[in-house]
């Protein structure tokens, strides 16, 4: 497997965007920048062994500069929302941005996605690491993250997220990968069959906050414990998909460790992604609406034309005693991998 480097282009204010290139001996080969430590091409054959590009994504740096979407980056202090954007954290409240109606979502105003990450290729990994400052954001505690990329010969991306912090804080990041195996740009998801190994989601408030309760799937538009079509039952009256139009919602994946989570696939491509993870959770969202940009090659993403499958902790765990905690401490390092393995079938 070999890594090379290339520059992208320029931040707004001038810094240099890297894009990292890991390509294994088969040809298949993904793309990395270190703005956003973004998750920019994922290229894998299809049934026929032709090259499909299955990750959404920008051309130029000056839409990634103006991506309100977070389009293939790693998202954090944290990530998903954080009702009202207020917490209590050893009896002192923190108020955080509102920057998602009424919550505050994926670390704020200038979150994790739009910053230069500090990059080093070693062997055959790539390394990203982002320091982020006691009070940015409204956050508690200096904190270190390493995001550490691999590529596989059989066609497996890896991500291995560390963390250490110098003060109790809140740490819950994922990947905000927007997938379409029939090739990016080329028609929507809703015929891509779908898996996911979950008995219950959380529920959702009106503001799209978890209400701490639990919900079976089990006769629900969220059953995908069998897989089928993403657009089966997208025009569902339930109550907890009306509200939304779409799938925006934490799945609580059964098990524990490292272990299959979801399987996406489609007919058309024959391509399948098989995702693993130690995360106790996965968001699954379908974008509803266009992209406000257009994507590679000027290609506008239209309504249904992705769907994202996010590991983490729980949406607003800290507001919830009842959901796996979210608290990092002094000492205590955060380990934590994530495996989208791409095959046909």
């Amino acid at each position: 497997m070999k890594i090379t480097k290339s520059e992208f282009g320029t931040t707004k204010n001038g810094s240099t965007i890297n894009l990292f290139h890991l390509e294994n001996t088969s040809g298949a080969y993904v793309e990395i920048i270190d703005f956003g430590c973004r998750l920019t091409k994922i290229v894998v054959p299809d049934r026929n062994g032709d090259p499909v590009d299955v990750c959404l994504g920008f051309s130029t740096a000056d839409h990634y500069a103006d991506d309100d979407a977070s389009l293939g980056a790693v998202v954090g202090r944290v990530a998903n929302r954080i009702k009202d954007g207020h917490f209590s954290l050893n009896g002192k409240e923190y108020q955080l941005a509102i920057n998602n109606g009424t919550n505050h979502l994926h670390g704020g105003i200038v979150g994790y996605a739009s910053k230069i990450w500090e990059s080093k290729i070693k062997d055959d990994k790539l390394i990203l690491t982002m320091n982020s400052a006691d009070g940015e954001e409204g956050y508690p505690g200096n904190l270190t993250l390493t995001v550490t990329y691999g590529w596989s010969e059989d066609n497996e991306l890896s991500i291995l997220y560390e963390a250490s912090t110098d003060a109790d804080t809140l740490f819950n990041v994922t990947n905000h990968g927007y997938f379409n195996l029939n090739g990016e740009g080329h028609g929507d998801i809703m015929s891509h069959e779908l898996f996911i190994d979950a008995d219950e989601i959380t529920e959702l408030d009106d503001s799209q906050a978890p209400t701490g309760k639990f919900i079976p799937v089990d006769g629900t538009p969220f059953d995908f414990r069998t897989m089928h079509t993403i657009g089966k039952m997208y025009n569902s009256d339930y109550e907890q998909f009306k509200k939304f139009g779409t799938y925006d919602h934490n799945f609580v994946i059964n098990g524990t460790g490292l272990r299959e989570a979801a399987v996406l696939q489609s007919k058309e491509t024959g391509i399948r992604m098989t995702c693993f993870t130690d995360q106790p959770g996965l968001q699954l969202y379908v974008a509803n609406q266009p992209m406000k940009l257009p994507g590679k090659e000027g290609v506008p993403y239209a309504e249904h034309s992705s769907v994202c499958l996010e590991t983490q902790h729980f949406p607003d765990a800290i507001n919830h005693g009842n959901f796996p905690s979210i608290v990092l401490h002094p000492g205590e390092d955060f380990r934590s991998k994530t495996l989208y393995h791409f095959s046909t079938f």
